[in-house]
C-alpha cells in the first residue's frame, strides 16, 4: 500500500468514525423517537460508508470491491428502512413533538387530531 491510500484510509475510518459518534450523541440527547432515528440512520449510515471506505483504500483487489458494494448497499437502504419505521410508529399512534408547522403526515392522512400517545411521554 502506498503512504497516500494509507493516509486517506485513516482520515476516512477517524472522519467516519466521528460521524458514528455524533449520530450516537444525537440518539441520546434528542427529544423524541423521531429525531433520534433520523440521527441513527443518517449519521450512522454515512459514518458506516465511510468506515467502508476506508476499508476499501486500505485493501487491494476483491476486498476492496466488496467493501464498496456494501456501502452502497448500506447507503440505499439505511434510509428507506428509516422511512419505513418512522411511518408504523407513526400510524401506530406515537406522536412526533411538533413545532409551529404542526404534523404534516397527519393531516395528509386526515388525522387532523394527534395520535393519542405523546413521544415526551417515552422518555
Amino acid at each position: 500500500m502506498s503512504g497516500f491510500l494509507a493516509w486517506l484510509s485513516s482520515a476516512l475510518l477517524l472522519l467516519g468514525a466521528s460521524i458514528g459518534l455524533i449520530g450516537a450523541i444525537g440518539v441520546l440527547r434528542l427529544p423524541d423517537s423521531y429525531t433520534r432515528m433520523h440521527a441513527a440512520s443518517k449519521a450512522g449510515a454515512l459514518g458506516a460508508a465511510l468506515i467502508l471506505a476506508g476499508v476499501a483504500a486500505a485493501s487491494e483487489g476483491g476486498f476492496a470491491l466488496a467493501a464498496l458494494f456494501a456501502m452502497l448497499v448500506l447507503l440505499a437502504t439505511a434510509p428507506l428502512a428509516a422511512h419505513a419505521m418512522s411511518r408504523a410508529a407513526h400510524r401506530s399512534g406515537i406522536a412526533p413533538i411538533t413545532g409551529a408547522l404542526g404534523d404534516a403526515l397527519a393531516e395528509a392522512e386526515g388525522n387532523a387530531s394527534p395520535p393519542h400517545h405523546n413521544a415526551r411521554s417515552e422518555m
